[in-house]
């Protein structure tokens, strides 16, 4: 009696990615420059800071010679290089969603996905496939440079870094931008099927993001309760203004502390999005399916 070989995960992974080593291999890429990047910025830290640091004319006990302080640069490379990974990493979604809307649709347009589900591979295999294996590399990735990226950002000075509201700053050091990478992948796969074409899936994939983004960000400040103060009083450091009355002495706020609040209900909202569509994809594709 001959034995029964059990089929491994390993191939079928293979079959995912072969078609798209070129994208494989650009993210890889893009996650090793991001990370050698941040190690980098990480040990100009402690330098940086004391370019932003106080100085005197003349020197006074404590505080360093200002004409010292304004001759260090690796205040302003340490700023900029923080900003690009961080600008970079609230941006994911949107290559994410494109990249699935394209790669979606152009299998639908050349009818290789039909292809696919006549030799044995029933459509919510074919799609569950497409997005399984992308999910993890885009969570993982997306996590690790996350992770990293608040550790290069040190002591989070927002002299250097950016303050912790900044739309930018608050998707890159949480929880948030694995979030928002898969919501993108998800409206992409949802835009890819709904088009049947690669240009068409990738451009309302994108356009979908687009007001994702921004309706996310224009409501950031009402997804957790903010606190009150009122008269005269001075704001504290860093807060998020989210309503200051005209005579200015109303003031509706996010303290720093609402920070993780903050980040766990959008990261829930954004994961709610993302599983709705991926619902809605395969509801959509089982309806054209039969």
């Amino acid at each position: 009696m001959s034995a029964l070989s059990v089929p491994t995960a390993a191939p079928a992974v293979r079959g995912v990615l072969r078609p798209h080593r070129a994208a494989l291999l650009l993210w890889l890429t893009a996650l090793a420059a991001a990370a050698v990047h941040l190690v980098w910025l990480h040990s100009l830290a402690d330098e940086a800071r004391k370019g932003v640091s106080g100085c005197a004319v003349p020197q006074q006990s404590g505080l360093p010679l200002c004409s010292a302080v304004e001759a260090i640069t690796a205040d302003a490379t340490y700023r900029d290089g923080i900003a690009l990974v961080t600008g970079a990493l609230a941006l994911v979604m949107f290559p994410a969603a494109g990249w699935a809307g394209a790669v979606i649709g152009r299998e639908l347009e050349n009818r290789t996905a039909l292809l696919a589900w006549t030799q044995g591979v029933t459509p919510t295999r074919w799609l569950a496939a497409k997005l399984t294996v992308p999910a993890v590399l885009l969570a993982a990735g997306t996590g690790a440079i996350a992770v990293l990226n608040i550790w290069a950002r040190d002591d989070g000075d927002p002299n250097l870094v950016g303050d912790w509201h900044f739309p930018d700053v608050f998707i890159a050091t949480g929880p948030a931008a694995v979030a928002y990478a898969l919501a993108g992948l998800a409206l992409g796969a949802l835009a890819g099927l709904l088009t049947g074409r690669a240009l068409a899936g990738a451009g309302v994939a994108f356009a979908a993001c687009l007001v994702l983004y921004n309706v996310v960000d224009l409501f950031r400040g009402d997804l957790w309760p903010t606190l009150t103060r009122t008269g005269a009083f001075e704001p504290p450091r860093s807060y998020y203004q989210v309503d200051w009355s005209a005579n200015e002495t109303v003031l509706r706020y996010h303290p720093r502390s609402h920070f993780w609040p903050l980040q766990y209900v959008e990261t829930g909202l954004l994961l709610t999005i993302a599983a709705a569509a991926t619902t809605a994809a395969f509801l959509l594709l089982r309806r054209r399916t039969g």
